[in-house]
């Protein structure tokens, strides 16, 4: 039931999308864009930045108010939290893997639907390279930091004015204090700003709503049963401060037409795993599958017992928190088997690749077999194991993605080519093609190359 609601949801929103696409085609001769627009960064990781931006965003949508939420950087488990929030799709804005043509079009559009666009940043405002700094002063979008105020009284407003001034052409509009302990703990924090610089927010200690995480981060929407509650006392913390009033206006500038896609999938049914095992992917991804004349259907590892396309697209997920189940159905075991045999293709990523193998393992050595249709074995690891973007370089050119993962995996497959990292020199994450079946580490974004993306899902 789940599956085929969520299946239902993700059709509406791809129709209305290939609408956006095809219209993104044809030349727009319109001005600039404006709406109201706001960066949230913070100082580090683990500040609360998607917690405020999911409160911040519910606080709007509450009102009446259209909120798109783009969330900077590779991301798969904070769009979910944040599309439940704003109740609408939250995509991918990163100079690197989504390009800066790509990310002005995607601004733009937005710009024409919402009453305000939100974007959260990702680690601290100016790691990476390009980093969320890189973004805001590229797009002209104020910057609002949040900070964890614990132990901290005046030293608040000396990080504060590093941020301000680390970067003069940044438009800093503000900052928000995280897990303020009283008034008086307020009233230290205020004291130590330098001038100019408000203080447009605090939120208390909220344990009992705070966002709940694992290895790989936040916990899925989909399983925290009370989340709608959880974000609605956060957001009702914001209702009377300054940020919750904030709508600076900015203006977005029209794009460059980009091409349509050409419909190498044209009549090609793809099936995409989807359920609480399998689902990170973009929705960008599904959008141009869809755009390049496939038709998608969605389908359970967990709980179906048959697959019937062309294709199957196996994404990333949680495969190791559900071994048994995914073991003990065997039928849809026989039907991949027989998909493949028939030399019909199968693409995974990271997740959906370690359900391919013959066995996976837990980092307790609890293990179970798995598919078996790409030999070896995987193990998970109590610490990170693969993380960063990535190019992959195909016979069609190159397609950009990421890597982050706690499992390590052999295979006594050779692979026919290796990840390019953004950054050093080592290999990146081995790519594996066996037939008709083609399998990574690495989340691609497809519409990095359109063209290459099809053709994992071509025989």
């Amino acid at each position: 039931m789940l599956t085929s609601l969520i299946a239902t949801q993700v059709r509406m929103r791809m129709q209305s999308r290939l609408i956006d696409i095809e219209s993104a085609s044809r030349p727009d001769t319109a001005p600039a864009r404006h709406c109201p627009a706001l960066l949230l960064a913070a100082t580090a990781s683990g500040q609360g930045k998607t917690t405020l931006t999911a409160a911040l965003a519910r606080h709007h949508a509450r009102l009446g108010r259209r909120v798109r939420v783009f969330k900077v950087g590779p991301d798969f488990l904070d769009p979910m939290i944040l599309a439940q929030a704003s109740g609408d799709d939250v995509l991918a804005l990163d100079l690197w893997m989504v390009g800066a043509a790509e990310c002005r079009r995607l601004l733009f559009e937005a710009a024409a639907q919402a009453d305000l666009i939100l974007v959260e940043g990702a680690m601290g405002l100016f790691d990476g390279e390009p980093s969320a700094a890189d973004l805001a002063l590229r797009f002209g979008l104020p910057v609002v930091a949040l900070m964890d105020a614990r132990g901290m009284g005046q030293t608040f407003g000396a990080l504060a004015l590093g941020l301000a001034s680390r970067r003069r052409d940044l438009e800093l509009a503000g900052v928000v204090a995280n897990r303020v302990g009283s008034d008086r703990h307020r009233e230290m924090l205020t004291a130590g700003l330098p001038q100019g610089l408000p203080l447009l927010a605090t939120l208390p200690r909220l344990d009992d709503v705070a966002l709940p995480s694992r290895h790989l981060g936040l916990v899925q929407a989909a399983e925290i049963a009370d989340l709608d509650q959880r974000l609605d006392a956060v957001a009702d913390t914001l209702a009377e401060t300054a940020l919750a009033s904030l709508l600076p206006e900015v203006a977005f500038q029209r794009p460059a037409g980009a091409p349509k896609p050409p419909a190498l999938l044209r009549g090609r049914r793809i099936a995409v795993a989807r359920d609480a095992a399998f689902s990170f992917l973009y929705p960008e991804n599904l959008w141009l599958l869809e755009a390049l004349g496939a038709d998608l259907y969605f389908f359970s590892p967990l709980a179906d017992a048959d697959v019937k396309a062309d294709a199957v697209y196996l994404p990333g997920g949680y495969p190791e928190l559900h071994l048994a189940p995914l073991a003990a159905n065997r039928a849809m075991h026989a039907a991949l088997g027989s998909h493949l045999a028939a030399g019909r293709p199968i693409y995974a990523e990271c997740g959906g690749m370690l359900y391919l193998l013959e066995r996976l393992s837990d980092t307790a050595g609890q293990g179970a077999d798995l598919l078996g249709l790409l030999p070896g074995q995987a193990q998970m690891q109590p610490r990170l194991a693969g993380l960063g973007m990535q190019a992959l370089w195909l016979a069609d050119g190159e397609i950009r993605g990421h890597s982050f993962h706690h499992s390590r995996m052999t295979t006594p497959v050779e692979p026919t080519t290796h990840g390019v990292r953004q950054h050093g020199e080592r290999p990146g994450e081995p790519f594996y093609a066996l037939g008709p079946l083609r399998a990574s580490y690495l989340h691609l974004y497809f519409p990095s190359n359109p063209v290459a993306a099809a053709r994992l899902f071509l025989p």
